[in-house]
C-alpha cells in the first residue's frame, strides 16, 4: 500500500534514491550502511512505507549529508543574487548547500604584494577559478600563475595573497567556513 505523505514525502524519497544512485550503491548497500533491510529501503524509496524521522536520521547519515538537506522544502531561492562587498571591491553569494561557503567574483587590476609581511594566513581553505586575464597566486615561497580556465586550492594556513599578472584579471572564489571568517576579520594568523 502506498503511503500519502504529500509532497515533501515525494520529494525525501526522491531524495534518498538520487543520492544512493548517485554514489553508485545498490539498495542492499545502502540497507548495510543505514542498518535497515534491503527490503525496508525499497518500500521507503518507493512510497510503500511511512517516512519515520529515526529512519530519516539514519539514512541522511549513511548518504553522508544532513537531515536538513534530505527534508529541504524550500526551492524559492534556486537564484542567488550576489551581495556587494564594498570592502573588498566584490560580489559574494552564499552557496546553499553548506551556508558555511562563500563565492566571490572579483576583478583584480594590482599584482600581489612584493612584501611578504602583507601574505595573510587564516584557518580554513580556498579554491579560486580565474574567469579571464592572469592571476599570481603567492603561496608560502611559492609563486603559481594561474591562466583563464585554470583553477587552484590550497590551505590558508600557509601565508597566500592573489594578484594580477600584468593585467586585469577576475576569479570566482570559494570560501569554506574558516577562511571566510578569516577573511572577514581581516586578521593575519602567524604562529
Amino acid at each position: 500500500m502506498k503511503q500519502d505523505d504529500g509532497e515533501l514525502g515525494s520529494l525525501v524519497r526522491k531524495r534518498i534514491r538520487a543520492l544512493r544512485v548517485a554514489q553508485g550503491w545498490s539498495l542492499e548497500e545502502l540497507a548495510t550502511r543505514a542498518r535497515l533491510s534491503p527490503s525496508s529501503l525499497s518500500r521507503i524509496e518507493n512510497g510503500q512505507r511511512r517516512l519515520a524521522l529515526d529512519q530519516l536520521v539514519i539514512l541522511a547519515r549513511a548518504l553522508d549529508t544532513s537531515l536538513d538537506q534530505l527534508v529541504e522544502s524550500d526551492t524559492d531561492d534556486v537564484i542567488a543574487s550576489p551581495m556587494i562587498d564594498g570592502t573588498h571591491g566584490g560580489m559574494r553569494w552564499s552557496i546553499k548547500a553548506d551556508p558555511g561557503m562563500t563565492v566571490m567574483r572579483q576583478r583584480m587590476t594590482d599584482p600581489p604584494p612584493d612584501n611578504p609581511a602583507r601574505m595573510r594566513a587564516h584557518p580554513g581553505r580556498e579554491w579560486l577559478v580565474v574567469l579571464s586575464g592572469t592571476a599570481v597566486l603567492l603561496l608560502g615561497h611559492r609563486r603559481f600563475r594561474i591562466e583563464t580556465n585554470q583553477a587552484a586550492e590550497f590551505p590558508t594556513m600557509l601565508p597566500h595573497a592573489i594578484g594580477t599578472a600584468g593585467g586585469p584579471c577576475e576569479i570566482l572564489g570559494i570560501f569554506d567556513r574558516e577562511a571566510r571568517r578569516g577573511h572577514q576579520t581581516g586578521k593575519t594568523d602567524r604562529s
